[in-house]
């Protein structure tokens, strides 16, 4: 489709989200934390990505939902980058709570420790991040965003890019996850090299 044309563009109501109307690529990973009574909370986040080149991660999250309250209250949170063939563990790790506020799923999950903070990864992800919580912006209409420092990080050998593996080949043998918000996943194996203009610096 030709948008050169504004004609061809459609307008959207930003009074209302306008995240609905098409769709958009974010990761998938799983957040977890430790609830009061020590048991393990694990929480499917799309919208979580780096903010900063300095080994900052944020996510956004609902201050009603347990993993907000249980970030307020230890100050830490994990992250489990999952791969696609774990999409059905991050859609079950959604499921709603019982009535007496409990989520049995979680416990049937297969988890990992972390090791520098008190916290559960979902095992055989590919990328696992340990933060400790620098702040929590409130002021988000009903959403908040939540910022830590990456203090411990490790990623599973098969993805871990090397100077004798061709990037190419390595998403082809290790495919990502992506999240096609709303409610559709990609297994992402094609991938190309980014042009970048000459003397790009990040």
């Amino acid at each position: 489709m030709n948008i050169r044309n504004p004609a061809d563009l459609v307008e959207l109501d930003c009074a209302q989200s306008i995240w609905e109307n098409c769709f958009t690529v974010f990761p998938l990973v799983v957040v977890g934390t430790r609830e009061a009574d020590g048991s393990d909370d694990l929480a499917p986040k799309h919208m979580a990505m780096p903010l900063s080149w300095k080994n900052h991660y944020g996510f956004v999250c609902t201050p009603s939902h347990h993993t907000y309250s249980n970030v307020r209250r230890d100050g830490v949170f994990a992250v489990t980058y999952m791969r696609p063939s774990q999409t059905v563990l991050a859609s079950l790790a959604a499921t709603p709570r019982c009535d007496d506020g409990s989520k049995p799923i979680t416990q049937a999950l297969p988890t990992i420790a972390a090791e520098k903070i008190d916290a559960p990864l979902v095992a055989d992800g590919y990328l696992f991040l340990e933060c400790e919580l620098v702040d929590i912006r409130d002021d988000l209409d009903d959403n908040s965003l939540i910022i830590g420092r990456i203090v411990a990080a490790r990623v599973a050998a098969d993805a871990l890019r090397d100077h004798e593996r061709d990037d190419e080949d390595l998403v082809y043998n290790t495919p990502l996850l992506a999240y096609l918000y709303p409610g559709r996943f990609a297994e992402i194996r094609a991938s190309t090299q980014l042009p970048f203009p000459a003397g790009f610096k990040r």
